[in-house]
């Protein structure tokens, strides 16, 4: 493999082309593993990027793209649809919450927020209310790398706060402050309601990603938040945007975080895992009254169409992928992992250079104290078998369900050891005064 060429050429994501993190040849992979153009195996703990739930190679999946291949690999869906289309949409709104009853497929988690935001402005349109549209959110949140998702990430500590001033100026909350399983107050939601309170006559939507904040921090929040975001939002009549791009199939203990708080939002983002890891899809989906108020918007349809939206390949990958959910023992896996995770990662929280150590479904967080050195970090991990990708200050895993306990241990005991090390921290730099 001509990792040279790779090297000089290929830009990969979050990385500079003048001086690139190393990068791993991968030649093949199945079940937990990859296998390297060098003839080792990694265990994989991050289902690359929290999509290959079922693991590498799975046969349900690749017979189902492999059939679809041989019908039809794509067609344009304006003014055209297919059969792989319709049973995805059907097997999509018999599992996600009640309430929600339409749609749209794009081609990735960003577009799919792009998707929903565009969405929640031309429903407010509809209804008569086109000062409504400016979006609210909670800081340490993430949704994506395009413009309009860019702008309701984490304005600050975020990874787009380059493009601040030319982003849309949209309206922030303090993050959720209370912990997962731990008392929430009132407290934690003020700021959030005050902004609703003084502002929702231009606010068209909050959008927040349910109870796991994801690239923005690996954060865990109460479900009691959730619900009186839910409460607040229709008290204030601002639409509600679930982000389960990253929390989506079973990653948190339930099907959707949202059903750890019993809601239904007005529009749901999904990607990520939707097909297993196939391949690249995305849908946004949205109750009867918000596809009647686009409806009813000056343009009377949706102004929204990706050239592969619906792409057949990818709608056959997912509906495979999401029979093997419903059918599967999901359940029990993410629970073992769990339970696995906390015993496996209970040492870290000893180290002088860790400051939280965090579980929830098949999620497991060391956060270190300060910023990791990313290339030393891998070059550590795959020194001892395992494929693990840290960023800023957080060492996680979201490993495929399929994963064995083995494998597991594995994981979390390199990621114990590589917490250890003197140079997995990045030196500080103290800035010089001449």
């Amino acid at each position: 493999m001509d990792l040279e060429f790779d090297r000089q050429h290929l830009w990969h994501p979050y990385t500079s082309m003048t001086n690139p993190l190393p990068v791993l040849g991968v030649t093949s992979a199945s079940g937990c593993r990859l296998r390297l153009d060098d003839g080792r195996e990694l265990i994989d703990g991050t289902s690359s990027w929290w999509s290959a739930i079922h693991g590498y190679s799975h046969q349900a999946l690749v017979a189902a793209v492999q059939k679809q291949a041989a019908q039809l690999s794509h067609v344009m869906f304006g003014g055209l649809t297919h059969e792989a289309a319709i049973d995805l949409g059907k097997a999509l709104l018999k599992l996600t919450p009640a309430g929600l009853s339409r749609v749209f497929f794009a081609d990735s988690g960003s577009v799919a927020v792009e998707v929903a935001i565009k969405m929640a402005i031309q429903y407010w349109q509809g209804r008569g209310k086109a000062g409504k549209h400016k979006l609210l959110t909670v800081l340490g949140g993430y949704h994506g790398d395009t413009f309009a998702a860019m702008s309701v990430c984490d304005p600050n500590a975020g990874m787009h706060g380059m493009f601040g001033h030319l982003v849309a100026k949209q309206l922030f909350a303090s993050a959720p402050r209370a912990g997962f399983d731990r008392p929430f107050c009132d407290d934690d939601i003020r700021e959030l309601k005050t902004l609703l309170e003084r502002e929702h006559d231009s606010i068209a939507a909050v959008i927040i990603e349910p109870i796991l904040q994801g690239a923005g921090g690996l954060r865990f929040y109460s479900p009691d938040y959730l619900r009186a975001l839910r409460a607040l939002c229709d008290q204030y009549q601002v639409l509600l945007i679930a982000d389960e791009i990253a929390t989506g199939f079973g990653r948190t203990g339930k099907a959707f975080a949202c059903e750890h708080a019993g809601i239904t939002p007005d529009l749901l983002c999904l990607g990520k895992a939707l097909t297993g890891g196939m391949l690249s899809l995305a849908a946004t989906l949205c109750s009867d009254e918000v596809a009647a108020g686009i409806g009813d918007s000056p343009a009377g349809v949706f102004m929204h169409g990706p050239t592969f939206m619906a792409n057949p390949l990818a709608c056959a990958a997912a509906s495979a992928s999401l029979e093997l959910f419903a059918k599967g023992d999901w359940q029990a896996q993410v629970s073992r992992i769990e339970a696995e995770l906390k015993r496996g990662l209970d040492d870290a929280s000893a180290l002088p250079q860790v400051v939280d150590v965090r579980v929830l479904g098949a999620v497991g967080v060391i956060e270190m104290a300060g910023s990791i050195d990313t290339a030393f970090a891998m070059h550590a991990f795959a020194a001892r078998g395992v494929w693990v990708r840290p960023f800023g200050r957080l060492i996680y895993v979201m490993p495929p369900y399929c994963i064995s306990s083995a494998e597991l241990a594995a994981l979390t005991r390199a990621m114990v050891e590589v917490a250890a090390l003197d140079g997995i921290l990045k030196a500080e730099v103290t800035p010089s005064h001449g």
